[in-house]
Parts: structure tokens; sequence; C-alpha cells
């Protein structure tokens, strides 16, 4: 049977705990700090789950009751693993703390005050799929007919009312902002937001953005049940405060006005979620807002070596709005990180292959080894290379490149262009179309498959005559549309026939169907790029129809089971994880910083991101670019590193040229 020794801390208090062994001395001063607003910047594999850990367990050995702890986190696992340690920890029960997300504990809160807004306390909770569903249903119900012109499906309007509530913004400002395409429609979309808000109201449901904006409203509108919460939550603490968006940030302000024992533990040099609503000012002004609070910095690195924190403090340093630290490794010295220079994209997915490859057999197991990048589709060329070399992958910022939808409907353009009775790319790519539905297009395709040359049909607009049920508002755009790519077809120019389908219609449904146009638009774009390297279309389709059935086997050997896989993810789905080497692909100028985000005031963001994936490394690092891309307007095209390349100290990293073996 284990023994516990209970032993008396520097305050004389009695613990289970051997703080001395269980922290170094930055983290101390943070367990035992004494009552007031706290803010804890925690650097990068410092220790910050930790620190909050200790510190709920400090609070309970000085006497505090579990129902006057409030533990905000961002997944409701971390709070049950934090609590579960504190219990292990202390030998007491946990189960009373209030631990977990934003959402969990608003929900507890409305189930018992839910009458003062307008709600039983029996409501539902709708998830993303539900919340959609609805949208659509009050859509069809206000009579906005997607046959007599396009309108927002209900993911892409879940997304724009979802903004403006965790932004605390107007409706047309959030619109106006990020989905200005929309502007001339505003009016049904407020309808829409109105009829979906009584929906819910007389359905007794709330969806997850409910559960922040009533918990909000309860507090403004109740000043008794604010006080009531403010004094019995007398100890607060958030964890990652630096994603929090502006109703979060309320929401904890008006809690800790009366005890203002408020604790929040971020870092501000890992904020880059302003995409999804998260408010960098709540970190950064936090000392305005709490006058008297005491600033503490963890800047003892426990993931890294010195020679990666040595790159990512130098580069960081650049950003004006921040709280300086300076990471320091407790493991000591390593390898110093590579800057690889590569001729084009391809010599860089080459490259970071081949060096997979030698890491794999000097012992380093393909799961501990991720390659990072900017945006989703700049992971093409490197699945099409790992995939040749049977390099098992997973890609964690999506589907792999040739499985995603908006891919899968340009290719299916292009299908039906080399095999004119493709009977599942011909009904893909006709369903697309306003007005035609699934038993539209299998109807159309029961007349096309019986045609020798379908598409000479649509291009005359002779199926108009011979089919009464096609909508013939849709003749136009496919007879045009068809003649180009005819006509393109005959000169082999297969990136102008993709160019082709996004202006006859495609960028326009990406708007209407998807939250995120710009970004299928950007791995399109990439698309009509690799597109370029081939002579012919068929030899085109051919090779991703190869590529993408390898890709999407799962069948791997024994050994390479064992080993697992290859991780590739965008830096954002990084953040939090770590791996003994990574990759940062595309470090050049025009691809990372992202330039939409330069237009908008972004650069320090972007720096932010470039620091978070470095140290994502613990024992190798490597930074590469390519030197040529291939533009088909204006040929091949000269780039430049990107200017966080650029701006680093030359002694905080080696530079590679790596030429043909």
């Amino acid at each position: 049977m284990k023994r516990y020794t209970i032993k008396k801390d520097s305050f004389g208090k009695a613990s289970y705990i051997d703080y001395e062994k269980a922290l170094n001395e930055e983290q101390r001063n943070v367990v035992f700090a004494e009552n007031g607003p706290i803010l804890v910047i925690a650097g990068a594999g410092s220790g910050k789950t930790r620190v909050v850990t200790y510190r709920v367990a400090r609070l309970l050995e000085l006497g505090v009751s579990p129902t006057n702890i409030l533990l905000l986190t961002f997944t409701n696992k971390a709070a049950r693993e934090m609590l579960n340690r504190v219990q292990q920890a202390i030998k007491m029960d946990t189960r009373y703390i209030w631990g977990g997300t934003f959402h969990h504990i608003a929900n507890m809160i409305l189930r018992n005050h839910g009458d003062l807004i307008g709600f039983k306390r029996n409501f539902t909770i709708l998830d993303n799929e539900d919340a959609k569903d609805f949208i659509e249903l009050v859509v069809k119900e206000l009579g906005l007919d997607r046959k007599e012109r396009r309108f927002p499906k209900g993911s892409v309007l879940k997304d724009i009312l979802s903004y403006s509530i965790n932004t605390m913004q107007p409706l047309e400002d959030c619109i106006k902002e990020k989905y200005p395409f929309f502007y001339d429609i505003i009016d049904p979309i407020y309808a829409v937001n109105k009829a979906y808000t009584e929906k819910k109201r007389l359905s007794n449901a709330m969806d997850f953005d409910d559960l922040l904006f009533y918990w909000h409203k309860l507090f403004v509108e109740n000043e008794d049940i604010r006080k009531y919460y403010a004094i019995v939550f007398s100890h607060i603490l958030v964890d990652e405060y630096q994603d929090t968006n502006k109703i979060q940030a309320e929401i904890v302000d008006s809690i800790g006005l009366i005890n203002r024992n408020v604790m929040v533990v971020g870092d501000d040099a890992q904020s880059i979620y302003s995409f999804r609503g998260a408010n960098f000012q709540n970190i950064i002004e936090f000392p305005k807002r709490y006058k008297d609070a005491r600033i503490f910095k963890l800047e003892t690195n426990y993931r890294s070596t010195d020679e990666i924190l040595f790159l990512a403090n130098d580069s960081i340093s650049k950003n004006k709005k921040q709280f300086s630290k300076r990471l320091k490794s407790i493991r000591g010295s390593g390898a110093i990180p590579v800057i690889a220079n590569l001729r084009d994209v391809l010599q860089q997915a080459e490259f970071v292959a081949q060096r997979i490859l030698e890491l794999r057999r000097e012992g380093i197991p393909l799961n501990e080894i991720a390659v990072l990048y900017r945006a989703h589709y700049h992971s093409m060329e490197l699945q099409m290379e790992l995939t040749r070399r049977d390099i098992p992958f997973e890609v964690r910022s999506g589907l792999k490149f040739f499985e995603q939808a908006h891919i899968k409907d340009v290719i299916s353009f292009l299908r039906v262009m080399v095999n004119n009775h493709d009977e599942i790319s011909w009904k893909r790519m006709l369903k697309l179309f306003p007005k035609i539905g699934s038993k539209t297009a299998g109807r159309m395709y029961e007349y096309i498959k019986r045609q020798e040359n379908p598409v000479d049909l649509f291009i005359t607009k002779a199926i108009w005559d011979h089919l009464n049920i096609v909508p013939r508002e849709n003749g136009e755009i496919l007879s045009r549309l068809f003649r180009e790519l005819k006509e393109l077809l005959e000169k082999e120019a297969i990136s102008e026939m993709i160019s082709a389908v996004l202006k006859h219609g495609y960028t326009e449904y990406l708007k209407f169907n998807y939250p995120n146009p710009d970004s299928r638009l950007e791995d399109i774009g990439q698309l009509i790029t690799f597109s370029t390297r081939y002579q012919s279309l068929e030899s085109f389709l051919s090779e991703l129809s190869l590529l993408s059935g390898i890709s999407g086997e799962e069948i791997f050997s024994t050994e390479k089971e064992t080993e697992g896989r290859l991780v590739l993810s965008t830096i954002h789905q990084a953040k939090g994880l770590e791996w003994r080497v990574v990759f940062l692909i595309w470090c050049a100028e025009g691809r990372f910083p992202n330039p939409k985000a330069l237009e908008d005031g972004n650069l320090e963001e972007e720096r932010r991101l470039f620091y978070v994936a470095i140290t994502r490394a613990m024992d190798e690092l490597y930074l590469c670019y390519p030197l040529l891309i291939f533009d088909k307007q204006i040929g091949h095209v000269i780039l430049k590193p990107s200017r966080f390349i650029s701006e680093l100290k030359r002694s905080t990293y080696e530079e590679w040229h790596v030429s043909e073996s």
C-alpha cells in the first residue's frame, strides 16, 4: 500500500504535495500567489496545465470550498484531467468544483434560471447539425426560395450568426467585415435571424452560441443573479485565456467584480484564432481592466532545445503588441534549426519526403514527425510525393487533398469532357446548378447516356427542348461553359478549363454553400498550378485517379502500423501539440504570411502563427521554401523567403542549399 506523508509547506499549512519537487520556482510563485487578479503569461511548453492544476489544489488546501471554485477551460476533457490530477494529489473530492468549458458552465447556470430569459429549464441544446437544419427550415418557411435565386446554405448562415454573437458585433457589421458578397441580401438574413431566434424560443431550444448569449444576457438583466454568482465563485481560473472572445471575457469580468480573485492563464504569443472571433485584446488589456493585477511569467520550457528556442525568441521579439518574455530550455543544446531553400515546390516535397525517410532510418517513428503549413492547399504536392514513396500519413487539417468536395466538383467537369458517359461525374456536376436535385440529375443522365455527343446538347441548348424537367435559366450558363471547355480541350489547356469552371458559376456556388469559400478557392488555385505540368487532360485525370486511390488506402504493413503515420497539419490545428521533428513548408513571401491577413492588418498574428509552428518542435526544426513557382499568367516567378525568415538573426539557423542527388 502506498503511504502518504503529510508535509508542512513554507506557510505552515498541511499538504500532501511536495511543491518544491513538483514545481519550478516560476510555477510555485503562481501557485502560492496571494488573492487578487492574476495574469499568468505561460510560454510554450512551460507547464501551464500543471500550474492551473496545482493552483486549484492549493486553494482547496487553504480551505476554499470546491463549490466556490470556477475552472473554465476550452475542452471538458481538459477540465476533467485537471480535476482528476487535483484529486489524486490531495485526496479530496473535486466533483463539486464548477469545471468545464464556457458552454458547459452556461448550461448549468441557465438550467437554474432559464425562466428569467424566456426558456423553460428543460430546454434542448441543438448541436451544429440540428442548428443548420433549424435554419434551413426557417429559410423554407420564410419563402426564400433558392430556386428563384441563390441564397446561403444553413451552414453559412449559422457561421454568420455565430460570429456576430461571439464578437458582440451587430449583424450588419459582421457581414460587411467577413461576408461582403452577402450585403445585398442583408434584409433576408436579418429575417432569418429573427425567425430562427423565435423558432428556437417556441421549441424551447438553444444552440451552442445561445448558451453564451443568454448567460451574458441573464447577468446583464438580472443584477441579483449576477451578484449571487459573483459571491459564490470566490475564485475563478481561466485556461487558454488568449483564445477567449469578447462575450466570454465580459462574462468572466462580470463574475469577478466582487471577489476579484480572477486568475487567467494564457500566452499572448499564441493568440491565433481571430478568424473564429477570439479577441487578442482580452489578454493584452487584462492589466488595464484589473489595475491591481499581478503578472507572472512562465519562461522555462520543457519541450524544445536551446537552439529552437533561440530562433523562436528572436522571431516573436519583432512583435510590438506583446508581454515580452524569453523562453529558456530545461533540456539544453541540440541540433540547430535548418532553413532549406529548394528549387521549386516539387523539390520541396522531395526534400521533405527524403529527409523523413532518413529520420525513420535513424530510429525516429513517423508519428513523432509532423509537417506543418499555413494553408491546407500547401500540402498538395507533398501528399502526392508521400503517396508515391509509400510513406503513410494522416491529414489533420481536413480531408486528403483530392478527397475534398470542391476538388471533386471541379474534376467532375473535366471528367465528362474526357468520358461523356461518366455517370457519377455527370450527376455530381449537374447538381451544382440551381433547381437541379438528385432526381432531376438522374433523369437528365438517363437521357444523356443514350446520346453520342451529350456535351453538344448543352452547347446548342437542344437538351432543353428534349427535357421539360430541366430549368431553362441554367441553359445559358451551361452553354457558355461547355462551349469554352470544348474549345480549351482541343488545346489541352487544362488550367484554363479549371478556371472556366470557376468563372461560370462555381465561385459563386462556393460562397453560398460553404463558410470558408476563400480557402477552397486557394485549393483550386493550387490545382490549377499543378495541372500545368501535364500535356493532356487524360494523363492529368489518370494521375489524379491513381493518387487518390492509393492515398485513400487504409492498408499498411505491420511495420508501418507499429510506428504510426506521419502527421500533416495546418499550424492552427497543431496548436498545443508537439513532435520530435517538425517541418514547416512554404515559408515564402506571398504564402506565409497570408496575403489576405496582411490586407486586414494582421501581420503580428501571422508572426504569432509562425512562432506557434516553431515551438511545436522538440529536437529538430526544418523551415522550407521553394525558390520558383509557375504562374499560368506570367510563367515562372522567383520567390523570396518569408519575411519571418528574412528578419531572423543569421546565428539562429543554418542554411541548406539542396541539390539533385
